[in-house]
């Protein structure tokens, strides 16, 4: 497996690279370089006053995925996101480590290195799961914590997650590219996109072509397929964990604020694990999207800042130190997900229910 080309020094910061990640307005990116770990992270528009905020994607996705929502929390986080090590623009550890706790390590040397906690934690997929591990292991580091689509186990999975959970098993993933050496980078995407997007049609031109080249450009890197096996054995053997090191069992100890998010047509989580963990997580809050699919904020970026500048508002006041947050005041006063609102008019509406204790 290839490792990073020069030792480094902890708190070492390296300029991108010409050929770096794909910037959103406003964003900007740059390489924190650890221990025999380098790890890409993009900034979100609006600077670094606000509180910070720091986001974790989904297998085979990066940084880029939290673009559309790190948009429209500027001015109320200071919001960052990463790639995970082997993905996005990150390069593989060292180590090969990609276990769900490995990915966890990563997240945790981030903030201690930069002393950016605590944060409000954001994590989608196998980053929900990831954020799960280090807001029950550091506390400390998180404010609040949003899971969407969070790959918490499920006993059986549904079926449209099984060919996913397949890719674990060896040979599988060749077998497939073989069976589909004719498909064509269009083919490819928006099989993808169908599998991810509750309704792929949201997706326009200029975005859909901006997924097919970074898609093209992640097939071409020699670990790709070695990255998102391993990634995708250690959310199997993650699931098979019994006793303390089980993700329930974590859930249950995480103390932070939970805003818990999840799509009604999610093809790879199942909408029926959100009841069980709006009982689980002590201090949580459900949203349900009936349209959305496994990347909801992407797919419905404004429903999840708005429900998340709720939870803020709600947080604040509570703990007695409202500060500057007119923006979660506004929400809360149309029913969001922090006032406890029940079901909004609309067939495609999405629902909010607020769940404490376990």
């Amino acid at each position: 497996m290839p490792t990073t080309d020069s030792p480094r020094a902890a708190g070492v910061t390296a300029a991108v690279p010409p050929a770096g990640p794909v910037l959103a307005a406003g964003e900007s990116a740059r390489t924190v370089d650890l221990p025999g770990l380098g790890l890409m992270v993009r900034s979100g528009p609006g600077g670094r006053d606000a509180e910070p905020a720091l986001c974790v994607h989904g297998l085979g996705g990066s940084s880029q995925n939290w673009s559309a929502l790190m948009s429209r929390l500027a001015g109320t986080v200071a919001a960052e996101a990463l790639d995970l090590p082997g993905f996005g623009h990150s390069p593989p550890p060292d180590d090969g480590n990609y276990s769900i706790a490995g990915h966890a390590r990563a997240v945790v040397r981030l903030l201690d290195a930069e002393r950016r906690g605590p944060v409000h934690l954001f994590g989608n997929s196998l980053g929900g799961a990831v954020a799960v591990k280090v807001a029950a292991a550091r506390p400390d580091l998180v404010r609040t914590l949003t899971l969407i689509s969070p790959a918490m186990p499920e006993v059986p999975p549904q079926l449209t997650a099984w060919p996913t959970a397949l890719a674990s098993v060896p040979g599988l993933p060749q077998l497939y590219m073989r069976a589909t050496r004719g498909w064509t980078i269009e083919q490819r995407t928006a099989a993808l996109l169908a599998l991810c997007y509750g309704d792929p049609s949201v997706v326009d031109g200029p975005t859909r072509a901006a997924a097919m080249a970074e898609y093209e450009r992640r097939l071409d890197l020699p670990y790709f397929w070695d990255v998102m096996i391993r990634s995708t054995r250690g959310i199997v053997n993650a699931y098979t964990l019994g006793g303390q090191h089980a993700l329930w069992r974590q859930a249950e100890r995480v103390l932070a604020p939970t805003l818990l998010v999840y799509g009604g047509r999610d093809r790879l989580v199942s909408v029926k694990t959100a009841r069980r963990a709006a009982r689980t997580f002590r201090d949580a809050r459900l949203l349900t999207i009936p349209d959305s699919g496994h990347v909801a904020m992407m797919e419905h970026p404004d429903l999840v800042a708005q429900a998340f500048r709720d939870l803020r508002y709600e947080v604040a006041h509570r703990s007695g130190t409202p500060g500057e947050i007119t923006d979660g005041r506004d929400v809360a006063a149309a029913g969001g997900v922090g006032s406890g609102a029940g079901a909004q008019n609309g067939p495609n509406s999405p629902t909010s229910t607020a769940a404490t204790g376990s």
